[in-house]
């Protein structure tokens, strides 16, 4: 039995190109995101799959970050991390095949060294991270502020 369960859902009607759909969460935050053809593989209006993977590897590397940083008395003031979930063809479809995490830190008590640390710490650390990981390759670059 899992410790922790957490559930989406989504719906689409149609083909593929002239199809649509919603993504929903659980907890209500995201609630009938609009995609499509067009978000996915152009530059639409509304969310994609890749996107909202990012957003939910952004969230979890950064907050293994912030608490490996501050379970060893460093300062996490103010981190933020971009993700970009990257994608090639593959055969006769497409597979995700890079994630980028660029972090910037307002963080006390660390020095930029440290700070890279930490980073290549958690980006091996996280639950996503770890999902991905002999997948996809993970890569970021840090900056201390």
């Amino acid at each position: 039995m899992a410790d922790i369960a957490r559930k989406a859902n989504a719906q689409w009607m149609g083909d593929l190109k002239g199809g649509k759909g919603n993504i929903s969460t659980e907890s209500g935050t995201v609630r009938d995101a609009q995609y499509s053809f067009g978000t996915r593989f152009e530059n639409g209006t509304g969310t994609n799959p890749e996107e909202l993977l990012a957003a939910a590897h952004a969230g979890c590397f950064t907050m293994q970050l912030c608490a490996m940083l501050a379970g060893d008395g460093h300062d996490p003031q103010d981190v933020r991390t971009e993700a970009t979930c990257e994608m090639v063809k593959d055969g006769p479809g497409f597979k995700v095949s890079a994630m980028r995490l660029d972090v910037r830190g307002k963080v006390g008590g660390i020095d930029q060294a440290g700070f890279d640390k930490y980073v290549a710490q958690a980006a091996e650390m996280c639950p996503l991270s770890r999902v991905m990981q002999g997948n996809v390759e993970i890569t970021h670059e840090a900056m201390l502020e």
